[in-house]
């Protein structure tokens, strides 16, 4: 396996898209926006116009894009040019929407692969990201040297859908605990605690979070230049809303968060990183 077509080449696929060049492969890269893709090209990088273009010839297919609508739209025209590529679909799009390109890979007799990651921009670009696989037993073995080019870990976790069921659960995690640790900082101030002092006192203790220190330093310094965006986080608590709703589960504590996360939206912080969570406070 040596040609791999990446479609979409933002915050996530564009390091992506380097780390595979790095490691050997030949990579054709595409993206809604032409610029973000065109940026890429170079040794073993080469954009092209259309998602057809990209894929056709390609021995693998890495889908990441914003949701599952833009997933499907991108390959809707282009997935009879797939041939036999691979489709390794990394987007974190939900339960339904995996469950509707998994059909729709079959329809056409491609194997799917449903693989979100975990880890922001800086992962992305170290190619440190852990790799949530899920599908057929038959793909992984032409699926992990693509996975060790851009990941640190890979977790398989049986059929297509099981990423991605993961993927929500670790989202619905880290959300809760950037909310819980902005409220946590705001009350530091409210009572005249210093929030670095409350972060060091955390530090080394058994509540502690490499996590929590990364983003509480983050909130403390005003510092909210984005690894994953605020409203791409808010898009994620939406997800995980859903995927409660059909588990029967109430999700108390992901509907504050998607409160929280709202406020800071409607304030002006979607942009701006997750830790903008801390603007739907009060």
């Amino acid at each position: 396996m040596t040609v791999v077509a990446v479609i979409g080449t933002g915050v996530m696929g564009g390091p992506m898209a380097r780390n595979l060049a790095t490691a050997g492969f030949d990579v054709r890269a595409w993206n809604r926006t032409a610029e973000k893709a065109r940026a890429l090209a170079g040794e073993r990088i080469v954009a092209r116009d259309t998602v057809t273009e990209a894929v056709s010839g390609a021995d693998a297919v890495v889908t990441m894009l914003s949701d599952g609508s833009a997933v499907r739209d991108a390959v809707a025209d282009a997935i009879g040019s797939f041939g036999e590529a691979l489709w390794i679909q990394s987007s974190t799009i939900g339960i339904d929407a995996t469950g509707a390109l998994e059909r729709l890979a079959a329809e056409h007799r491609i194997t799917f692969v449903d693989a979100p990651v975990l880890g922001t921009k800086q992962p992305a670009e170290q190619g440190r990201l852990t790799v949530l696989a899920s599908g057929p037993e038959e793909a992984r073995e032409p699926c992990t040297p693509i996975f060790e080019a851009v990941a640190s870990r890979i977790e398989w976790l049986g059929p297509a859908g099981a990423g991605t069921r993961m993927k929500l659960v670790v989202n619905n995690w880290l959300v809760g605990l950037v909310a819980a640790l902005s409220e946590s900082i705001a009350l530091a101030r409210g009572l005249e605690v210093d929030p670095l002092r409350f972060l060091a006192v955390l530090d080394g203790s058994p509540v502690n979070s490499p996590y929590a220190q990364l983003k509480g330093k983050a909130i403390a310094a005003g510092s909210f230049e984005p690894s994953f965006a605020l409203s791409m986080a808010r898009k994620d608590v939406g997800l995980v809303l859903d995927a409660a709703r059909e588990a029967g589960i109430e999700p108390d504590i992901a509907r504050a968060v998607a409160r929280l996360m709202d406020r800071a939206i409607e304030r002006g912080h979607g942009d701006e990183d997750l830790a903008a969570t801390y603007f739907g406070i009060g």
